[in-house]
This record gives C-alpha cells, structure tokens and sequence, in this order.
C-alpha cells in the first residue's frame, strides 16, 4: 500500500513532529508532505526521508516567518498531487487535514488541534496586547473564510483521530465530526534508566515550553516574583522575548536548551510548572518520567495525563491561584513517589502509542 504522510511544516522538532516520527516508523517507506521544511532541524529520522514541499519553500527565508503567509496555506495544502496513493495521513494542527484526497483512497486525520488561532484561541494571537492593530485587522479579515474552510475541508477525512479527549470535544464543536482518541507518545528511553534518587536538588521550579500567548508564562513569572522562589525558565526564543532585566531576580531564563541538558533540568527542579491550557502536553509527561512532580493549570491534557499522585492543579489560570498552589506544595510534596510518577508516564509509551494508531488505521480500512 502506497502510504502519503501530511505534515504542516518541518521547521522545528516538537511534540507534533515526534508524533510524525513515531507514525513514519509504522509506514518506513511512506512520503511524507509538508508545506515548508528546514533542512538540518530534525532528526535524520525525519531529515533522511523522501520530504516534498509546497510553492511555499521557495520564498526566502520563510523558515524564519511562515506564519505571516498564513492566507495562503490553504491553496499550497491543496496544491499536493497525491495521485496514487492509497492511504493518507496527516498530522495536523493547522492545514494539513485539508489536503486534496485522490479518488479511491482513504484519509486519517490525527489533530493536534483545530486551527487554534483562527478558533478559541483567536484573541490569545490577535486581541489587544498580543499583535499589532493591522495584523489584528487583517486575522479579523480573513478568520471567518478561513474558518469556512477548515469546517469544508474537514468533509475529506475519513477517520478522525485526536491527541486528546480535549481535542476530540473540539473536533466534535468546530467539524461536527467524532474523533477516536489516541495519545502522543514520549520518549520514555531517555528517563528510564536514570535513577530516581538524588531528585530535586537543585532547589528550583522549572517552566518549560515556548513563548506563545496560550502558554500563560506570564502567570508563571508574575506568580514567582511575588513569591520569591526560584524559577528557572527554558525553551525557544525565552531569551529574547523576556530579557533578564525585565524578571525578578530569582526568574532566571535559560533560552533554548539541548535534549540532554533538559533531562538535567527536570532531575534537578522541584516541581515542573504548567500553565498552559494545552491540547495534550507533552511536559508533565515528560516531567513525570524524570521522576519529577507537576503543578498544572487544571484544563486541558493535563487532565488526561497528572493525577493527585504525581501533581497538584490550580484554578483558575491567574498568578494568584499559582501561587496559593506553590506555598501548599511544602505540605504536598511530603507524599510524592518519583516511581509512581515515572509509572504513571510509562502508559504513554511509544509502543502503546504505535499499537492504538495501528488500530485506528485498521478500522478505517476495514471500513
């Protein structure tokens, strides 16, 4: 079986393209679809395999600045010729899902997320504050045709799949589509052979992603200057959109940091602090499988994957109700098991994540 793989782009190795490499080692032969990728930012895994692009990779350096060619995503998804395969499946949380089905073959979506930007989260990119007033008129503009569009498009897929019971609830309001849940695996072999003794030490609470409007590190960091206690700060671009000189002198940020150097910030942290309401995320796993505690925004994946074992949640998403949850962590922290949070991550395995997805494509052939 002829197998296309659909991506939205390939610019950065995240949770959605460790998602695309666990489904490329299901189907090693398949192509896979993308509309911009930068070669040398992923693993040869990813960067070793037949990538095909849109009209969009030949404009410069949009690798830097894809997202202000928002309006033309729709036309460069469609503008793939998949002739000839029989089975497509796109990884999406923007475009990909409305890639053009040849006759004949079958389409299963796996959602990250709906089109976070130009749905519920619209204001946390273009309200007041977050963009500026010709980039908030222009989304305003172009939001309700693009919305028309992705609920079109959605008529297309055959199966859908989501990272989360919170996404399949999106994908039921937004596509009036059902949507079978199967949740993202972690690398579980870069946590499993480390100690669990010796944790915590290095006395700070760690906040991890990038800087985007939804992620709430301003709750993080306005919570932490009040309180007065450590919080280190680490993902991409962390550096320059919060400066040293703008924090608390007990925030420290980091900026991007390697796969290795991360394992020894979760080691090293208290808790791992999570404020985002995230579609699945893959941090408080992570975090777990480090052996570490997490202190959640009750919302979101979250839910699905820190209990009152392996961490505490706070509501509702202010600086405020963070920080009554960091002066009760003393208190909580005292019945933490790092091995039961370590057991808790280990559901969320590769091998588990490659046998439901199996199952999922089976059904729709079987169909």
């Amino acid at each position: 079986m002829k197998v296309a793989l659909v991506h939205d782009w390939l610019v950065r190795y995240r949770g959605g393209e460790k998602v695309l490499d666990a489904i490329c080692e299901l189907y090693p032969d398949a192509d896979i679809f993308t509309l911009i990728h930068r070669p040398g930012s992923l693993p040869q895994s990813l960067d070793g395999r037949r990538i095909r692009t849109s009209f969009l990779q030949r404009v410069p350096g949009i690798q830097l600045r894809y997202r202000n060619f928002l309006p033309l995503f729709p036309s460069a998804i469609a503008s793939f010729d998949l002739q000839g395969y029989e089975l497509i499946i796109s990884s999406s949380h923007c475009v990909a899902k409305g890639v053009s089905k040849p006759r004949g073959a079958r389409h299963l979506s796996y959602v990250h997320a709906p089109m976070r930007y130009m749905w519920d989260r619209f204001d946390d990119y273009f309200g007041p504050g977050h963009s500026p007033p010709p980039t908030r008129m222009a989304a305003r503009t172009i939001r309700p045709w693009l919305q028309h569009w992705d609920r079109t498009t959605a008529r297309g897929v055959d199966r859908f799949v989501a990272n989360s019971h919170y996404i399949a609830e999106k994908v039921a309001r937004f596509y009036g589509r059902q949507a079978s849940v199967v949740h993202p695996p972690i690398e579980l072999d870069t946590f499993a052979t480390l100690p669990l003794d010796g944790l915590g030490r290095g006395n700070y609470f760690l906040w991890i992603g990038a800087p985007a409007p939804y992620k709430r590190l301003d709750v993080a960091v306005q919570a932490f200057a009040s309180l007065g206690l450590p919080l280190w700060i680490a993902g991409f671009e962390v550096r320059s959109r919060q400066s040293p000189g703008a924090l608390a002198p007990n925030i420290r940020t980091l900026g991007e940091v390697g796969a290795s150097e991360l394992v020894g910030l979760y080691r090293g942290a208290r808790a791992v602090v999570f404020t985002a309401e995230e579609d699945f995320g893959i941090v408080p796993l992570e975090a777990q499988a480090a052996g570490r505690p997490v202190i959640a925004f009750r919302g979101g994946g979250a839910l699905e994957t820190v209990d009152s074992r392996t961490g505490m949640f706070y509501f509702p998403q202010t600086s405020e109700a963070l920080s009554a949850a960091v002066r009760r962590f003393d208190a909580w922290e005292r019945s933490f098991s790092p091995a039961q949070a370590r057991a808790n991550a280990a559901r969320f395995s590769k091998d588990a994540f490659k046998k439901r997805f199996i199952s999922e494509v089976d059904a729709l052939l079987g169909s």
